[in-house]
């Protein structure tokens, strides 16, 4: 399947796959809507919960790492707050060297050791990339997470429902709630409302919250 590299409108860099007209994130802006989603509205949506409490660490689950966009603005936020930050991101198809290469957001974002040390990482292995940042990238099938009363928070980055339905059904969400601690946070870029029923049936309290630029609204779910 053929992929690009393209320019989004904030000026950062995108995969972009013709044969399903879908990228890797969005045109009007990679980085902005990387913010938006998943740094505004759940890494200091969460911080400012009663969830956080000023816990010594948090743990945040990543459902689909690809570029390692959200992973590597969250390590330079965790730094920042001074917030230790124990990390899973989870991808199926990693992206190549070449395409790595491509990307330009240790230009526009600095912090170029925390980038290449992000993807310099082994899969399958937990390692420090940071005091305040360890990361554990895992290469499966989104199905095939198990894990229980972990996670404070979901990134929820998967392709769109219009190109893999399969990853936006009720089972998958259920497998989230379960891995998820009470208070815990999902968003996700998607506001699409079989997505949001799928949701709510199996247990999430569920709004719809702005959207990034380009994008009227998002979603948050919370496990109560």
């Amino acid at each position: 399947m053929e992929r690009k590299i393209i320019i989004t409108d904030d000026g950062s860099t995108t995969i972009h796959i013709p044969e399903w007209n879908e990228q890797y994130h969005s045109t009007h802006g990679a980085i902005q809507e990387a913010k938006h989603v998943y740094l505004e509205h759940g890494l200091a949506y969460f911080c400012a919960s009663e969830g956080y409490m000023k816990q010594s660490q948090i743990s945040i689950l990543e459902i689909g790492f690809g570029t390692g966009l959200n992973a590597f603005l969250t390590a330079i936020k965790a730094k920042e707050l001074n917030l230790n930050c124990n990390y899973v991101g989870v991808e199926g198809f990693p992206i190549s060297k070449e395409e790595l290469k491509a990307l330009n957001y240790s230009e526009v974002l600095k912090h170029e050791n925390t980038f290449n040390a992000i993807h310099d990482s082994e899969w399958e292995s937990s390692f420090t990339i940071s005091e305040n940042f360890n990361l554990k990238k895992q290469q499966k099938q989104f199905s095939g997470i198990t894990d229980k009363n972990k996670f404070d928070i979901v990134y929820f980055d998967a392709f769109g429902p219009r190109v893999q339905p399969e990853l936006w059904t009720e089972a998958i969400f259920k497998s989230m709630y379960e891995a998820m601690k009470p208070n815990g946070v999902l968003v996700t870029y998607c506001a699409q409302g079989h997505a949001r029923r799928a949701m709510i049936s199996v247990g999430f309290t569920v709004e719809k919250v702005k959207g990034p630029p380009g994008k009227r609204h998002m979603l948050r779910a919370v496990k109560l």
